[in-house]
């Protein structure tokens, strides 16, 4: 499906499922089982990267840790064995924050991230066979749910909250939710290796594994709402308004604040006082305000301090510097004449006269450090030094120095 019709007709509106015949797609190149194996037995993984839960209830996370013995006392390592015990017995096991463990998905969240522009996570739950480990929800995010082994049965409704907020879980509605996961579903489909199946936050579902044990990828994708907008307002406000002094000013001595007839002048004035305020909020801030929020939650492409580092030392005319992937960035001309580069969850202030060299690393990505236009050739090296260490660019071919190469240069 053309991305353009995807989010014209379905993005954050309704389901959409889509089978493996018309995808192509198997997934286990994100994911498969023996990779659930080595994450559980291999990696050290520690609490809250891993949640096992049975029949709509969480597992207490004692009953799955313990230290990771000499050297490694650290008592939240999560132990297979007896992760074994409760698979055997009909636990699902979830791995959390996958974007931040297993290297093809940490590639693949961010690009998509960037696809999207909205921020993204990526948990993979795998259940034992005829088992169920969580009770009909819904989420405060959109799911992109990618079935990479086995088959599970989902079952999905209606919303009892189209649209929720991050702080309207539902928890928070568990007696709603119930009697409308009774109703007629919208969607009652077996999942099987890669089918893909998109659900807007707030519809409820629920899965379970058929005869095997079944495996399936959760994309979440972090909305930026208007909601989130309407918060950028709501903080600029306040701050604005703080520099009203009538706003600021006292109640009455001796107020009494059991009356509300006594406060309702005051209450109005503020009221009035605020939306003065509201009229004067810049929408480019509150646009910045969120751009720095979700540039924030986005990673970039993960660099190597120790690689990176050594070609930093070692820049040379003919060295290739390429923009860092994924890293959003912008210019911005400061107050004081200086040029300020957004980058990521990062404000750097360069000198006026790198401009040029920066606008033009943002445009091509990739260049030269001779190439760096608008500078002599030691500034040049000095700032493409600085792009290294600040990681807004990387030298594509950095490798550490072999054994008794004591420059440091880069192969």
């Amino acid at each position: 499906m053309a991305p353009e019709l995807f989010a014209e007709q379905y993005w954050a509106q309704r389901p959409l499922l889509t089978r493996a015949e018309d995808t192509g797609n198997s997934f286990t190149d994100l994911l498969d089982l023996p990779a659930v194996d080595e994450l559980l037995s291999r990696r050290g993984l520690r609490t809250p990267f891993l949640r096992i839960a049975k029949d709509g209830a969480v597992v207490d996370p004692k009953r799955f840790t313990t230290s990771g013995g000499a050297g490694a006392e650290i008592a939240d390592q999560v132990s297979s064995d007896a992760v074994l015990r409760l698979f055997a017995d009909g636990s699902t096991v979830v791995l959390q924050g996958l974007h931040r463990l297993w290297p093809p998905l940490i590639e693949f969240a961010d690009q998509l991230a960037a696809d999207l522009g909205h921020p993204t996570q990526v948990n993979a739950y795998v259940t034992p066979p005829s088992s169920q480990g969580f009770s009909p929800h819904y989420d405060v995010h959109d799911v992109f749910v990618l079935q990479v082994a086995g088959e599970k049965h989902w079952t999905i409704h209606e919303p009892v909250l189209p649209d929720p907020l991050r702080t309207q879980v539902w928890t928070g509605r568990a007696d709603e939710v119930a009697v409308a996961a009774a109703r007629e579903p919208v969607v009652d489909a077996v999942l099987r290796p890669g089918d893909a199946l998109y659900l807007p936050r707030g519809y409820l579902h629920s899965g379970k594994a058929l005869g095997e044990i079944s495996a399936h990828l959760t994309v979440g994708i972090h909305s930026v709402t208007r909601w989130a907008a309407a918060e950028s307002v709501l903080d600029l406000v306040r701050t604005l308004a703080a520099e009203d002094r009538t706003l600021r000013g006292s109640l009455p001595l001796g107020v009494d604040l059991s009356d509300p007839d006594v406060v309702a002048d005051d209450v109005a004035a503020v009221v009035e006082g605020l939306r003065d305020w509201l009229g004067r909020v810049d929408p480019a801030e509150v646009a910045d305000r969120l751009r720095a929020r979700t540039w924030a939650q986005v990673r970039p492409e993960p660099v190597a301090p120790l690689a990176q580092s050594a070609a930093a030392a070692a820049l040379g005319p003919d060295t290739v510097l390429r923009l860092r992937r994924r890293l959003r960035c912008a210019l911005r001309d400061a107050d004081d004449g200086r040029v300020g580069l957004l980058a990521g969850r990062r404000t750097h202030s360069f000198p006026a006269e790198t401009r040029a060299a920066l606008a033009e690393l943002l445009a091509v990505g990739e260049l030269k450090v001779g190439d760096l236009p608008g500078l002599e050739p030691a500034d040049r090296v000095t700032l493409a030094r600085r792009l290294v260490t600040e990681s807004i660019a990387t030298v594509p071919d950095a490798a550490l120095p072999e054994h008794g190469d004591p420059t440091g240069t880069h192969r």
